[in-house]
This record gives C-alpha cells, sequence and structure tokens, in this order.
C-alpha cells in the first residue's frame, strides 16, 4: 500500500497549506547523501530509506528470498532507543534527539519487514511498544506523533501489531482500538462505501482511493503482504459497523472503480488523470485479501501488461508492490507480463544470501475474524516526487520543526 507516500505528501500539503504543483513523474533529484552500501535503491534516501528498505526486505521474504546480511543490519540500524524509526538517518551512531522527525509508518513497515524475516523479536517489539505510546485517543494513529489518525497510518500500523503477534482489537487507547479509527474513517454506501484519509477541517469524509486500499486491508487485521481470502464472494455494500463490513464496502468502491479501464487513477491539479500504478498494485492485494484472487484478476492483468517501466523508474518500493500483488493472487513474481520482479528487485541492493523459488499466494486464516468483530492500512511515482520537491522547496527544517512542536 502506498501508505507513506500518501501519509507524507498529504501531511507536507496540510502543514504548508498550498496547492500542490502539476508535475510529471520524473526520477528522483541528486542524492543529497551518500547512499549506504546496504540499502535498496539508488535515489535520496532522505525520505523513505527505511519505507523502501522495509518493503524490499519484506518482499524478498514473501518470495522465499533470504535477504543479504548487511541490508537487514541497515534496517536494524536505522531505531532510535526507543524503538521508532525514522524516514532515513543518515548517521546511526547519532543518538535520536527531538530534533528527529520520527514516525509510525517507517516504524510499522520495519515491523513487518522483521516480524517475517524471524530473529529480530526483540527489535520488533520494541518498536511495537513505541507504537503503542503514540496511539491515538480515537484508536488509531497518524503519521507522526500527535498527528490526527489517518486511514493508511492506522493501518500498517495494524498490519505491524499482527506481524508481532498481537491482537489489534485489543490494542487500545480510551477504550477504542485501530478497528474503531477505521470503522470511523469509512463513508457509508449512499457515498460509495470508500475510507476517506482523513476528516477534513469541517470534519467531513471524501473517499480517497489510495486510503481505501489501504482500509481495506487494515480492517481485515492484515498487512502489506496479505494473502488471499479462502472464500471467494464479490463485495457488497452495507453498513459499515464492524471492521469486515467496512472492508467489504471499500472492496466493492475499488472494484468498481477498476471495473472500466482496470486502474486507479492519480489526478493531480492542472492535470489530467492518469494510471496510478502504485494505488492498482494495492487495490489488486486489497481485493484479493477481501474476496479472493478471483476479485483481482482485471486489475492484476492491467499491471502485468503495463507496469514494468513504472517499477523500473520508481525502484524497489514499486517492485515490493507488485511483487506483493502477485503473492496475494497466488501468480508468480518471476513471471509477472515477461517480468522477473524478484530479480529486479535484488538487482536494486546488496545480493541476498539465497534465493529460493517463489511460494505463491498465501491464503489468509480467518478463524479470528469473527472474535476481531465482537471486539470493535510504492514505487512513490507522481505524487512522492510532488511531495519531495515541495518539502524540498519550503525547507525541511521548518516541516520538521512544525510537526514536532505537535507532538506529545
Amino acid at each position: 500500500m502506498n501508505v507513506h507516500r500518501s501519509a507524507a505528501v498529504l501531511a507536507a500539503t496540510a502543514v504548508i497549506g498550498a496547492a500542490t504543483p502539476a508535475v510529471a513523474a520524473s526520477p528522483s533529484p541528486t542524492p543529497s547523501v551518500a547512499i549506504p552500501s546496504g540499502l535498496y535503491g539508488s535515489t535520496d534516501p532522505t525520505y523513505d530509506g527505511v519505507w523502501r528498505q522495509s518493503l524490499a526486505l519484506l518482499a524478498q521474504d514473501t518470495a522465499g528470498v533470504k535477504p543479504a546480511g548487511k541490508a537487514v543490519d541497515w534496517l536494524t540500524g536505522q531505531q532510535c532507543a526507543n524503538g521508532s524509526f525514522a524516514a532515513f538517518r543518515a548517521d546511526p551512531a547519532k543518538a535520536c534527539d527531538a530534533k528527529l522527525m520520527v514516525d509510525s509508518n517507517s516504524t510499522a513497515a520495519a515491523v513487518q519487514a522483521l516480524a517475517a524475516l524471524g530473529g529480530h523479536e526483540a527489535a520488533a517489539d520494541k518498536a511495537v511498544g513505541w507504537l503503542k505510546s503514540v496511539q491515538n485517543a480515537d484508536g488509531g494513529w497518524g503519521y507522526a506523533p500527535g498527528g490526527a489518525s489517518d486511514t493508511n497510518s492506522t493501518s500498517v500500523v495494524v498490519g505491524a501489531l499482527a506481524a508481532a503477534g498481537e491482537k489489534p482489537a485489543e490494542v487500545v487507547k480510551g477504550g477504542k482500538s485501530p478497528y474503531d479509527a477505521l470503522v470511523e474513517l469509512a463513508l457509508p454506501c449512499a457515498a460509495g462505501g470508500a475510507f476517506a484519509y482523513q476528516p477534513d477541517k469541517q470534519g467531513k469524509l471524501a473517499a480517497n482511493a489510495d486510503a481505501t486500499a489501504a482500509g481495506v486491508v487494515g480492517a481485515l487485521g492484515e498487512g502489506l503482504a496479505a494473502g488471499a481470502a479462502k472464500k471467494t464472494a464479490a463485495a457488497t455494500c452495507a453498513a459499515p459497523g464492524t471492521p469486515r463490513q467496512a472492508a467489504a464496502n471499500g472492496a466493492a468502491h475499488l472494484a468498481k472503480s477498476v471495473a472500466k479501464d482496470g486502474y486507479l487513477t492519480s489526478v493531480l491539479p492542472g492535470a489530467e488523470n492518469q494510471p496510478d500504478y502504485g494505488n492498482t498494485a494495492d487495490a489488486v492485494v486489497a481485493l484479493a485479501a477481501q474476496g479472493g484472487a478471483e476479485q483481482a484478476r482485471g486489475p492484476l492483468a492491467w499491471l502485468q501488461r503495463n507496469a514494468a517501466a513504472w517499477a523500473k523508474q520508481s525502484g524497489p518500493a514499486a517492485y515490493a508492490q507488485l511483487i506483493f500483488a502477485a503473492h496475494a493472487t497466488g501468480t508468480d513474481p518471476r513471471a509477472f507480463g515477461g517480468t522477473d520482479l524478484v530479480a529486479a528487485l535484488n538487482a536494486t541492493g546488496p545480493t541476498p544470501q539465497q534465493t529460493g523459488k517463489a511460494t505463491g499466494g498465501l491464503q489468509r486464516d480467518d478463524s479470528d475474524e469473527k472474535d476481531d468483530e465482537k471486539d470493535s492500512d510504492d514505487g512513490f511515482g507522481v505524487w512522492w516526487t510532488v511531495g519531495v520537491f515541495l518539502v524540498a522547496g519550503i525547507g525541511i527544517g521548518f516541516l520538521i520543526s512544525g510537526r514536532r512542536k505537535r507532538r506529545p
């Protein structure tokens, strides 16, 4: 899911309070820092280092690949003493301080990767402890501690909790669980049944495809590498009183959105609608996780025909998103529309220790779903490019300072 991209960019535009300029997708600017040898990708890691590394390692594990030791060491070395992760620390030997902007998205993605790899329980548990400490009173999480809860951040944290062996429905603050927060961010069927990113200044919710893909997976208690549901069923919309129904509503909205062309669109002010590859990959995962692999065949086929060039330009997180889409639908990621996604991902960083065969999609165990309901979150593409230039234009120091003041 494009959790980090959405949270970072939308938070940036909210802080700045200005319209986002219309720019075309292009390679990231020349890195302002040296690229660590253990890091995947060759673009500036300042805003996404931990995120893309976590997705790369998780995708490799999903495909049966044992990552390079130094790649895993780089990720664990980014963790702060309190368990949190920032987007990137150029000097991991320097202790984290109040000026460093840590965030829920980087931390939750790292937990999912480390939990999948195994052998890093202490680091993952410490990160989960930090996530619990910054949970909002409505049960959700914002991108930065103290920020208003949003669907994307809450969903990726749900995935981290589940990966670490927690029951998300039992992680509560003020009597509210993350599922409660997600249900509150779900629109009624009359408004399409989608998820909103977060309420606007008037408290109104607006459908957001990126948030909807994330919200479906989060409401199901799943993570970035979610598998297909055991039961195949087309989603239908009804009152979103439970997390599972909210997920079904969101999936119905996504299915309708991709029915005509096979992809979701990205809308930039002043620009024509264009395919959003990352969101479409996330939608494939969401549709498969909610209703089975068959529900995602349309957008999956479109990705197989069209996504190779996007992934090559966007880098490791994009390859990871496509691998997750393949995994969720039982598709071979080594023969994805003529592209070996696993080999392409491996080539963006240190050589893995072992490259096994693709594991294929794994079905989710739904045995705890009823209990959970009773008790009760890329490649970066166009928007990430927008966010990078936007933040660079106004000064990252001012943005970080503004966010930091809102933390408890």
